[in-house]
């Protein structure tokens, strides 16, 4: 069955940087785009960053320059390099399996001095 495993969150400083992974498996990886959403306490949750099957990224306003998304597809991983975090970046970090609904359990990222 499809599985994602996200990790590496964890607590950082303004300023800090972070990269969080999705290992995936059950699915044809490189055949899909793949995404990252994230959901701050209060707020619904927001689409972060998309990768193409190709490997052609887009990115929300927000993290646009700060952020970025690749993949490894020998791998079937989804990762996602966050450098300048703020505060406001403070959220769990989900993957999701192109635009189906399938999730990883999620990884919380603080962003706090």
């Amino acid at each position: 069955q499809v599985q994602l495993v996200e990790s590496g969150g964890g607590l950082v400083q303004p300023g800090g940087s972070l990269r969080v992974s999705c290992a995936a498996s059950g699915f044809s990886f490189s055949n899909y785009a793949m995404t990252w959403y994230r959901q701050a306490p209060g707020k619904e949750r927001e689409l972060v960053a998309r990768i193409s099957s190709g490997g052609i990224p887009n990115y929300a306003d927000s993290v646009k320059g700060r952020f970025f998304i690749s993949r490894d597809n020998a791998k079937s991983t989804l990762y996602l390099q966050m450098n300048n975090l703020k505060p406001e970046d403070t959220a769990v970090y989900y993957c999701r399996w192109s635009n189906y609904d399938y999730w990883g359990q999620g990884t919380q990222v603080t962003v706090s001095s």
